[in-house]
């Protein structure tokens, strides 16, 4: 039974019972999307509390809205802010400490903001020393549902090509206690989760899930080469 429930099962699951329940948050419906969440700066403070985020200079942190304000923690206490641009078509964003004035961190933690604090790169040439997600789902032996897309597969693919990351980077999330299930399809190709932060608990996974070594080739839809051009500039310059 439970190996015949598929992703999309549950992300429509999940999507349902947040807006039945009224524990979505703007922007709604949440259909299709990184669901925000009643709690999410709860969530969101028991990481920034965190020892992982206390160590941490540099956090990579995804654009949506539920993880918001970990991004905007992460340029107030003037640590370096990576994120991806929205499916990945201009690369990557870098905030480096001193980019935004003071006060202004809020407008910097939104996607415009970082367009315009921050500046875009190809390539990452420093490590990352915590890696946020945003989830639809999460289980606690580290399984993980997106929206979908497959671009955060594909980011944390990118990243580990471009040695940002290795094994041992820990992976993150905040999501509410709602969208947290028992069961997770996971496949050689999907990202898992380490820490699992929300507005009642964290859940440490352990023991942790093997994760993607890079970009598995032999899966990777051709079509995503035309539509990221990064991947496919990392793509050909491996070739020659």
């Amino acid at each position: 039974m439970r190996n015949s429930i598929s992703k999309q099962e549950i992300r429509e699951k999940i999507w349902r019972l947040m807006e039945e329940k009224n524990i979505a948050k703007f922007p709604r419906p949440v259909y299709g999307r990184i669901p925000n969440f009643k709690g999410n700066i709860i969530a969101a403070s028991k990481f920034i509390k965190h020892i992982l985020f206390r160590n941490a200079k540099i956090i990579f942190c995804n654009p949506d809205s539920p993880q918001r304000p970990i991004r905007e923690a992460v340029l107030k206490y003037r640590k370096t802010l990576v994120m991806a641009t929205p499916r990945l078509r201009e690369g990557f964003i870098i905030i480096e400490p001193g980019y935004v004035p003071r006060g202004r961190e809020y407008a910097a933690s939104t996607i415009r903001g970082a367009f315009k604090y921050g500046k875009t790169v190809d390539k990452l040439s420093f490590k990352i020393d915590v890696k946020v997600t945003g989830c639809v789902a999460v289980s606690k032996d580290g399984g993980r549902v997106g929206k979908g897309g497959g671009y955060s597969d594909l980011e944390y693919a990118l990243l580990r090509e471009m040695n940002a990351i290795d094994e041992s980077t820990p992976i993150v999330t905040t999501v509410h206690d709602i969208q947290v299930v028992d069961y997770i399809p996971m496949m050689e190709h999907d990202m898992p989760v380490d820490f699992i932060f929300t507005p009642t608990q964290i859940i440490e996974v352990k023991p942790r899930r093997k994760r993607p070594p890079g970009i598995i080739w032999s899966e990777l839809d051709p079509r995503k080469m035309e539509e990221i051009p990064i991947l496919k500039k990392y793509c050909y310059s491996k070739l020659k």
